[in-house]
């Protein structure tokens, strides 16, 4: 045990100073460049509605829908029959007998390999599995999301060799919880200032740092760390991912972070104090983690808003039977406007984000198209929705919905947790990307056509002849693609004609809208960067909203797919075109206020706003209060050394 951690300096945490431009090229550098397949969602930004793309509706091959509705049926027994998600909330955390259950039932392995020791489900039912779990627990969920998605089967899984798979996938598939530790005190989606070293001695490597937010962390027998590995002779350095033994000497979980939400969540801070690694351990070579980090996130990402659609049908059905039952002014308070509102962009906007996962999963599982822009749009839109949805729920409810269930049962009343589904989801517009950071990484995929062939005339540091070859490379490709941005066959009454079947509602009318707004946001984009050019990047309210233009075109072709697959098996066809048809239409409400809203807004007005408030222009608006917050710094040391804490790590067996 090292002296008191008040004996550290009391500084900043130690962190690489860069600049923002160096930063950025960390991110450049981590981000895939190549589009090796087609993707819908890029031609959407880019103007062409390539339906071809996801119609028919791609569908999972008859043994894997056996084994996943086998393993869906045996799971949701061990929901009702063994999770108690109130005795998870009340005492923030969750037993070791239902962890010790889900290990059992395979939980653990549902996405590894069966030679492995896996289930072997594909993306659609892994989701699945994740949704039916989330709702007995959100805390679960994100217990077997955390370990699985992106903890450390997936990474092994796309770059591990074949030493590793065969050493740890079968200890994941069945006994050992996994974490994914990237976040510092004091890097957060900035990875350039990644402070966790990982130096080379011998055949190990030495790691020191600390780790925030490490969910799973408390619990975890096995860590992937990202760690920046110092530039040597003959090696490439830079942030690198290993396969760490969570028990390994010099290593202590610091704290059990604590929520708002979440509260069964084993989250916390993690010391490394030279941690000898195996080199044998490290994933990929040298540099490459970042890439690896975003690689499993391509898929990993679909893992939060498969929860945020259990979470919408959770909330459509406590809607449905308590607005049909709690009366005022003479009526059930479903049959108010105002309350019928609600439940109707509940019940809308649970099936269209059903069906964005639902699809953007098959296509992941089919491995045709580049899904990465669907996926980071599948968790932008499902946590933002979510979160509405949620929040909508306990509107809904009033004064009961703000009640806890405790509280509730207490009086003698159906002990709903609508409170606490609130809290819950709130964290899904942060994890894994928040929602600023999801709209400019999805903005950048969205106009990489547009860098490739133009970026070096808006590059500062690029010289003159290379500007020059830009520019008549984007002469070319500009002279081919805008005349095809006028006009396209959403302007023809009768185009997607199959969508519009006898006897049901006309979605042909809303694939036109997207074919022509898909034209009009590529129109925008291209006009914006005319107009900015290399301030494009800044400005980030403008890409927020092209990027959520995008979000609610692929939300909208989603659900017309979906709802017409389930036409032609016969599956709800005629109530499914009814929701398909209402979502479409308040999205293209919500299509028309952006598009407005890309040049009609307070974004300059902002800026000086945020000038003056930095400035402390107004801080005479603050007078007037009390500061209830506590003492301390704003971002916590994380200065390397031994811990000077209890190892507060808590295995499970």
């Amino acid at each position: 045990m090292s002296a008191p951690s008040a004996q550290r300096p009391s500084a900043q945490p130690h962190t690489p100073k860069v600049t923002e431009r160096e930063a950025r090229q960390v991110a450049e550098e981590a981000r895939e460049q190549d589009w090796r397949k087609p993707s819908f969602a890029k031609e959407l930004f880019l103007g062409r509605f390539r339906l071809d793309l996801i119609h028919p509706h791609p569908l999972p091959a008859a043994e894997d829908v056996r084994r996943g509705e086998e393993f869906l049926a045996r799971l949701r027994d061990f929901c009702e029959t063994r999770i108690d998600g109130a005795l998870i909330e009340r005492e923030a955390r969750i037993p070791d007998e239902v962890v010790n259950g889900l290990k059992e039932l395979g939980a653990l392995g549902m996405k590894i390999d069966v030679k492995y020791g896996g289930l072997g489900l594909t993306q659609v039912y892994y989701n699945r599995a994740l949704a039916l779990a989330g709702s007995a627990s959100p805390a679960i969920g994100a217990l077997l999301s955390a370990h699985q998605s992106i903890g450390v089967p997936q990474p092994l899984k796309i770059f591990g060799s074949q030493e590793q798979k065969d050493t740890f996938l079968p200890r994941l598939a069945r006994t050992d919880i996994s974490a994914f530790l990237l976040t510092e005190p004091d890097v957060g989606s900035d990875p350039a200032r990644l402070a966790t070293t990982a130096v080379r001695d011998g055949d190990d490597y030495v790691l020191d740092g600390v780790k925030l937010w490490t969910t799973n962390g408390v619990v975890a027998d096995l860590l992937v760390v990202m760690a920046r590995v110092p530039k040597s002779e003959g090696n490439k350095g830079g942030i690198t991912a290993f396969v760490v033994e969570a028990d390994a000497p010099g290593i202590t979980v610091e704290h059990r972070n604590a929520f708002m939400g979440l509260r069964g969540l084993e989250n916390g801070v993690t010391r490394f104090h030279q941690v000898r690694v195996p080199a044998a351990n490290r994933i990929g070579p040298e540099g490459a983690g970042l890439k690896i980090a975003l690689t499993t996130l391509n898929t990993g990402r679909l893992s939060l808003p498969a929860m945020c659609v259990g979470s919408g049908k959770w909330c459509l059905k406590i809607a449905r039977e308590w607005s049909a039952v709690r009366e005022q002014w003479g009526r059930p308070v479903a049959r108010h406007e105002a309350v019928g509102a609600k439940i109707s962009f509940i019940a809308a906007t649970t099936f269209a984000l059903e069906a964005v996962v639902d699809l953007a999963s098959q296509m992941a599982d089919e491995d045709r198209n580049d899904i990465r822009i669907e996926a980071a749009l599948a968790k932008l839109y499902g946590s933002e929705m979510g979160c509405l949805m949620a929040d909508e729920l306990v509107q809904i409810r009033g004064g009961r919905g703000f009640e806890t269930a405790d509280s509730l049962a207490a009086r003698g009343e159906r002990a709903v947790p609508a409170e606490q589904m609130l809290r819950d989801m709130r964290i899904n517009r942060i994890f894994e990307g928040s929602t600023e950071i999801m709209h400019l990484l999805i903005a950048r995929e969205a106009v990489d056509a547009h860098l490739k062939v133009a970026g070096d005339i808006i590059d500062p540091d690029k010289p003159l002849s290379a500007k020059a070859r830009a520019g008549a490379n984007a002469a070319g490709f500009y002279a081919k693609w805008l005349p095809k941005l006028v006009a396209g066959p959403g302007q023809l009454p009768r185009t997607y004609g199959d969508f519009h079947p006898t006897g049901h509602a006309d979605l042909s009318g809303h694939l036109r809208y997207v074919e022509r707004a898909s034209r009009k946001l590529a129109r925008s984009t291209f006009y914006a960067m005319s107009r900015w050019q290399g301030r494009m990047e800044t400005k980030q309210g403008f890409l927020g909203r092209i990027v959520d233009i995008g979000a609610e075109l692929f939300a909208m072709s989603a659900a017309c797919v979906r709802a017409e697959h389930l036409r032609v098996e016969n599956d709800h066809g005629r109530e499914a075109y009814q929701l398909a048809d209402t979502f479409c239409r308040q999205s293209r409400i919500r299509i028309e206020e952006l598009f407005t809203r890309l040049w009609s807004n307070t974004d300059d007005l902002d800026r000086k706003v945020v000038d003056g408030v930095l400035a402390g222009t107004y801080t005479w608006l603050e007078e007037g209060i009390v500061d209830p917050s506590g003492e301390g710094p704003w971002i916590a040391d994380a200065t390397p050394g031994p811990s000077a804490r209890e190892n507060v790590r808590r295995p499970i067996r």
